[in-house]
């Protein structure tokens, strides 16, 4: 009879990574969970916010600006958070504000134990709301590049610099959303272009789905955030 394993943790199968760059200033929560092989660089803060998980290889590069992940969010693997924009990007974003406003609808905000967010603060490269899902090899841009409460990006799918995605919208996989494109809440986007708006009302059940799904990763994924500290 064999062996039990001696893990029953999630390991990539993928060949490891090396980290490129600086490392960068992190503010984490005690309760996040972050794969060895994750990879976080450049010389601005990183801030991942309670329950949270990141997964192994996914990248989170602040070369831009800061980038700040809401609470109980999913990052998959083989995403690249914050990577710097072409020059055609930046300037199609058009003078975008840099503040967030009150009602912005964002969801970054603290809890016991956590320095709130302000209600207008200046954000960096890319600020994620909370019970966002980053699927895999999903590509977001930085520069001031916002994604709302709860909206989920699907595999390979890619936003552009200076987009503002708003809460509960799904993006299909494939999915584009042009440099400094506004998406109002609750849309669905496909990869042909399509839009149309999402009325089935299932936000508390989707929450309730993504804090189950934490639930299970974090027995899954081995956790190590003193490495990035």
């Amino acid at each position: 009879m064999a062996a039990p394993s001696s893990s029953s943790k999630r390991h990539s199968i993928l060949p490891a990574v090396s980290q490129a760059g600086p490392k960068p200033p992190i503010q984490f929560s005690s309760s996040l969970v972050i794969a060895d092989s994750a990879i976080l660089t450049g010389p601005h803060t990183i801030t991942i916010r309670s329950e949270s998980v990141i997964h192994p290889r996914a990248r989170l590069e602040s070369t831009a600006g800061r980038i700040n992940i809401g609470r109980r969010c999913i990052v998959h693997e083989r995403t690249h958070i914050g990577l710097v924009p072409s020059s055609s990007s930046s300037s199609s974003r058009n003078g975008k504000s840099s503040l967030v406003s009150k009602g912005s609808g964002l969801g970054v905000l603290g809890e016991a134990g956590e320095a709130p967010v302000s209600p207008s603060v200046l954000i960096g490269a890319v600020t994620l709301g909370d019970y966002v899902t980053v699927e895999v090899a999903v590509t977001i841009e930085g520069g001031e590049t916002l994604i709302g409460d709860g909206t989920i990006v699907g595999v390979g799918s890619k936003i552009g610099a200076g987009a503002t995605v708003g809460k509960h919208c799904t993006l299909t996989p494939h999915s584009v959303v042009a440099p400094g494109e506004v998406i109002p809440d609750f849309t669905v986007i496909y990869s042909n272009g399509a839009r149309r708006k999402d009325r089935r009302g299932v936000v508390d059940l989707r929450n309730k789905g993504q804090a189950r799904q934490i639930e299970v990763l974090r027995r899954m994924i081995p956790s190590n955030p003193a490495k990035f500290q």
